[in-house]
């Protein structure tokens, strides 16, 4: 007697958050390992800093003091990514994002190991080195790291669906009585795009305390350029299509289009990686948009051709109404 065939039970999802943590674990435990095994051996204070391509040491710190601080953004790093990738929904971003966490670690272990041994048994720390090549080496550990990261966390899934029940293309009008006026506002944030912020400024503090100062500007610059384009309020009123950055002043918006620069407005799901190649502000042929996640967004096609997109929820109703004063401004010129 034939039994009947046994149906494939679903797969489990992989357990992205103690995938995320581990580098960050393992490199802080590698640190304390070498730290409490040459500790008789360091000098008091440690060279730490490196001018002049790695051939000089012009920065010291006290070895607890480089030791903590190497350990605590190691654990907060862990903590705010493995706190990221539990969201509700994850985006296709989450296994790259995963991946960026590995090579952070295995940089910043690598980097501060190194460090210790050099130290180790000199006498005099202004003699210390640390020669080009080991930042090379370092990046080529990260980037292994990164690999092994983008393996472990698995497929990308798919986009989100929240809008697929909306046709694209669709132009939706809202009742609104003549005479009357209405606002609509919302927030969207992305929290990887936080992350990378918040991990620029911290590897910009390490570079600035371990290795080249320039390098350590450098990213504190593009963590500038990230985080105001984390989080954005989208407007739609009588004036148009407003987006501004929660974190910029508000005379500083990251775009405004008024109703005579808009043809029309519609509604659609949008694939941040698929069509514009990650998230922020992104510029491709044919327009642009403010990209935070995949999902539902408003998309204002515009006088000269080109479209803006922006990701947002309930962009069904913002969109309808945009369209209300589109029409209410055409009507006008033809009064006129």
């Amino acid at each position: 007697m034939k039994s009947a065939p046994r149906s494939s039970s679903p797969s489990k999802p992989r357990p992205w958050a103690l995938i995320t943590v581990l580098p960050f674990i393992a490199a802080a435990a590698a640190i304390a390992a070498v730290y409490f095994s040459i500790s008789a051996r360091l000098p008091e204070p440690l060279a730490t800093h490196f001018g002049d391509g790695g051939t000089k040491a012009d920065g010291f710190t006290s070895a607890r003091a480089f030791l903590t601080l190497t350990l605590t953004l190691l654990l907060v790093f862990g903590a705010v990514l493995g706190l990221l990738v539990r969201l509700p929904e994850p985006s296709e971003g989450t296994p790259w994002l995963i991946a960026g966490g590995y090579a952070l670690a295995a940089a910043i272990g690598y980097l501060t190991c190194l460090t210790l041994f050099g130290n180790a048994g000199v006498t005099d720390t202004s003699t210390v080195r640390l020669p080009l090549w080991e930042l090379a080496a370092a990046l080529a550990v990260a980037l292994l790291a990164g690999a092994l990261g983008r393996l472990l966390a698995g497929p990308v899934p798919l986009p989100s669906d929240r809008a697929a029940g909306r046709t694209a293309g669709q132009a939706p009008r809202l009742d609104l009585p003549a005479g009357m006026s209405a606002g609509w506002s919302r927030t969207i944030s992305s929290p990887p795009i936080v992350v990378l912020g918040v991990l620029l400024l911290g590897a910009g503090l390490f570079f600035l305390v371990v290795a080249e100062w320039l390098t350590g500007i450098s990213l504190f610059i593009g963590a500038i350029a990230v985080l105001p384009c984390a989080a954005a309020r989208v407007t739609v009123d009588h004036r148009g299509l407003t987006v501004s950055s929660t974190v910029l002043p508000p005379p500083l918006r990251i775009r405004h289009l008024p109703l005579d620069r808009i043809t029309e407005a519609t509604s659609r799901p949008i694939g941040a990686f698929q069509e514009f190649g990650g998230w922020g502000y992104r510029i491709r042929a044919g327009g642009s948009g403010l990209v935070l996640r995949s999902g539902e967004g408003i998309v204002a096609r515009l006088n000269n051709g080109k479209e803006f997109v922006v990701t947002v929820d309930d962009a069904a109703t913002a969109v309808a109404l945009l369209n209300t004063y589109l029409d209410r401004a055409r009507s006008r010129k033809k009064g006129d």
